[in-house]
């Protein structure tokens, strides 16, 4: 039993990193739309992954603030 907690922790602390990298790249953010959508309004249809991107890069290459994107 001695060898469970030690275990659990290694697990615990492979979640929260696993999360940090994921909030870190924004990996996560299409899941966050996904809930947002759904919660807000049920009846709407929810983009497709790569429409999200697409979407999400568009917003930002129109943003002044973001600068000159040379690539």
């Amino acid at each position: 039993m001695t060898g469970a907690a030690p275990a659990a922790r290694v697990r615990h602390l492979a979640g929260r990193i696993r999360w940090y990298v994921r909030e870190l790249t924004g990996e996560s953010a299409y899941e966050r739309y996904v809930a947002h959508t759904r919660a807000c309004d049920p009846a709407r249809e929810v983009m497709t992954r790569r429409a999200f991107e697409r979407s999400r890069t568009d917003a930002r290459e129109a943003d002044p603030r973001e600068g000159f994107r040379c690539c």
